[in-house]
């Protein structure tokens, strides 16, 4: 059962205005019922009824979501994220009470950004994703074809050559197709074939994870766009510890559907923020995490660049390898 259904129904009407407002209502109720946030909060010896603007609240360390329940409330989670990485490193857990806010976050956030999902045919080439479980990327793109509703949508894993006549297919149908990997897998596919997917949406996830020799974001770009005859790459910037993600359309410039945000941190003093431009360490604010922790400080390094972008440049030196982006530039 949940705790609080008139809070959902805030999150996804949520405008530039009311943004604040909600923000400080979300965490004065984590803060009273997420006991390891809660408890966060007494350390720091924060007194809650005088947190009364965004940038007082505190953000909590991602690395707790390794080793503590992350949850609000005492009810039973429907699903468990888990995130990626090597097998030397302890995953991520993300404790998931309604599922539901997972599917309308993805619904509305796509929608924000490409319109209507049953516009596209969804080829999906996530091989370590598919291959273990409670991967939230996976049900994402599994949650997109479903919307999609297409016959032709479908999940790969190291079948290149079937992958590569599904795309002939539907190239000769004209029918759009929207191709979403992670970058060491469009690398390897990039490598053997140069399908023309000029008219397609290709979008990389990041996620080396140390299969293949680390490159920048404008390398990874340059060497797809050239594979593909495409004009550019598109980016997803998500973490099982989310359940909202941002989008770049070009240039590893990222922006955020209005239930989410990024604010950069002072590397040297974590309660302090900088101005657009600087480069710090990268907090999120994910309005959709309502029953777990909707304020997160990551291991990400970026930079605000004004206009509701946010330039996302890699981690921090000493950030356990994990699925998402861990290019530099």
């Amino acid at each position: 059962m949940t705790l609080l259904t008139p809070l959902n129904n805030k999150i996804f009407s949520v405008n530039k205005d009311s943004f604040d407002s909600l923000t400080i209502e979300i965490f004065q109720f984590q803060a009273t019922f997420n006991p390891v946030y809660k408890q966060y909060l007494e350390y720091l010896d924060i007194n809650i009824p005088e947190v009364k603007k965004v940038a007082q609240i505190p953000f909590l360390p991602i690395e707790l979501f390794k080793n503590h329940k992350i949850i609000c409330g005492s009810s039973e989670p429907e699903m468990i994220f888990e995130s990626s990485g090597t097998t030397a490193t302890i995953p991520s857990r993300h404790f998931i009470t309604e599922i539901k806010l997972y599917h309308t976050s993805i619904d509305k956030g796509f929608r924000h950004f490409f319109g209507d999902p049953s516009d596209y045919i969804f080829l999906a080439l996530l091989p370590s994703y598919l291959e273990r479980k409670n991967s939230s990327l996976v049900y994402m793109a599994k949650y997109l074809m479903d919307l999609s509703g297409q016959s032709e949508n479908g999940f790969y894993l190291y079948d290149h050559a079937d992958l590569l006549a599904k795309m002939d297919q539907l190239l000769k149908s004209r029918k759009k197709i929207f191709f979403i990997g992670v970058s060491f897998a469009l690398l390897d596919f990039a490598e053997k074939y140069h399908p023309d997917l000029s008219n397609a949406i290709i979008m990389e996830t990041g996620g080396m994870k140390g299969q293949r020799k680390e490159l920048t974001r404008p390398e990874l770009h340059e060497t797809l766009n050239k594979a593909f005859h495409s004009q550019s790459i598109m980016s997803e910037y998500g973490m099982a510890e989310l359940l909202s993600q941002a989008y770049s359309k070009k240039d590893g410039i990222f922006e955020t559907p209005p239930w989410m945000r990024f604010m950069v941190r002072d590397i040297n003093d974590p309660f302090a923020y900088l101005e657009d431009g600087q480069t710090g360490g990268l907090n999120i604010i994910d309005l959709a995490n309502v029953n777990s922790c909707s304020f997160i400080a990551t291991q990400d390094l970026g930079r605000i660049m004004g206009d509701g972008k946010t330039e996302i440049l890699g981690r921090f030196d000493n950030a356990d390898i994990r699925g998402c982006s861990l290019m530099y530039e």
